[in-house]
């Protein structure tokens, strides 16, 4: 059963990003970053991103049972996938427990992109295929 621990348990072990790029930016290349950064932060370059975030996590519902806690309320075991898009448009924290694998994605609100923490090589590798059906990238 997964309760109010989980979250701090995950936050520090091994993690893999979920990002419209396909790696970390160079140091010496910050400058630019942060100009591409604000443009898809902006409104509806954010709603089309959580659109993305949100199909990955719902075809991943397919393969695996989760539970969702938004905002840091209750846990909900197999959100509606109304309701995950609608808690990923919120500007809110999302955590996704992925009880079954002793891994979560976690999803700031104001981001763009997700933490995909302690993953199992057959997590991680479905995590990629799906993450490329959505032009996502994901990196260590």
């Amino acid at each position: 059963m997964i309760d109010e621990n989980y979250i701090d348990e995950h936050i520090r072990k091994h993690y893999w990003i979920i990002d419209i790029l396909p790696k970390q930016v160079p140091s010496d290349k910050r400058g630019p970053y942060f100009t591409i950064e604000e443009y898809f932060l902006k409104p509806e370059q954010m709603k089309q991103l959580c659109q993305r975030f949100g199909n990955l996590m719902i075809k991943l519902n397919c393969y695996y049972n989760f539970s969702a806690c938004h905002a840091f309320e209750h846990w909900v075991e197999n959100p509606k996938p109304e309701d995950l898009m609608e808690w990923l448009r919120s500007n809110q924290m999302l955590y996704v427990g992925i009880e079954s694998e002793d891994a979560m994605i976690g999803f700031t609100g104001d981001d763009h992109y997700m933490t995909l923490y302690n993953p199992s090589q057959s997590l991680l590798d479905l995590v990629l295929q799906l993450a490329a059906s959505e032009g996502l990238f994901v990196w260590e």
